[in-house]
């Protein structure tokens, strides 16, 4: 399931991601209810695709988190076009920030603990990774992460076609990680067995029905008898 973000009104979507809007009035009314705010929506939104997914999401499904009604929702946010781009903006906030002053001398240090960062984000919000990223959100909090990676590669002294190049390659690559991290988990969520157990029937059949399986492929026969592969940062 792939989603593509900025599908709503521009103008009201970029207000909203900036705040620009001032809230409707709390209207009164008999008995205390709880007050809505575009906050709070998107909180609720943000915890139902965490512990659901995306096909969960709906007005009616957060209005029922946050006990109303979906037209009661529509005052402060339009649609789900909108709410998904509030959604992927404020979970962007979790994205590492740092100040240049504050970047040690090795670039590549800064650059892997960022990346590490990023990946638990990823794994953290995994439907994230269903929102296409062909069309960004062009909110702050996601402005923010761009400006801080940007940040980071100037330390290398690269000119700036080729920070452009690299910004373009490090999202994408910490990305394809963390999706390779949440298909597993979905992989044996569904099936009901681990990768070790997946792996370990098919090794054994392979190697019984293709004795010379190590001779055909001897690159990748030797690179796996040289031991498992290290867990990304934030992968396990």
């Amino acid at each position: 399931m792939v989603v593509f973000a900025g599908q709503g009104d521009p103008r009201r979507s970029l207000s909203l991601l900036w705040r620009a809007e001032t809230p409707p009035p709390t209207r009164g009314g008999p008995g205390p209810k709880p007050r809505l705010s575009v906050d709070a929506i998107v909180a609720a939104a943000v915890a139902l695709a965490d512990e659901e997914g995306m096909g969960a999401l709906s007005m009616r499904a957060v209005g029922d988190r946050l006990g109303r009604t979906a037209m009661a929702l529509y005052t402060y946010v339009p649609g789900k076009s909108e709410l998904l781009d509030l959604m992927y903006d404020a979970v962007h906030a979790e994205l590492p920030t740092a100040q240049p002053e504050s970047h040690p001398a090795d670039w590549r240090a800064s650059l892997t603990a960022w990346a590490g960062e990023v990946l638990e984000f990823y794994v953290r919000h995994p439907w994230v990774l269903q929102v296409s990223q062909a069309r960004p959100v062009l909110g702050p909090h996601e402005y923010a992460g761009l400006d801080t990676l940007v940040t980071l590669l100037r330390a290398t002294g690269l000119e700036a076609g080729m920070l452009r190049r690299l910004v373009g390659t490090l999202f994408p690559f910490v990305r394809g990680s963390a999706q390779a991290v949440a298909d597993a988990r979905l992989a044996a969520a569904a099936t009901g067995s681990s990768d070790e157990e997946w792996w370990a029937a098919r090794s054994a059949a392979l190697l019984e029905l293709v004795p010379d399986f190590a001779e055909r492929f001897p690159a990748v026969s030797g690179l796996e008898a040289e031991g498992p592969v290290e867990p990304y940062p934030g992968a396990v």
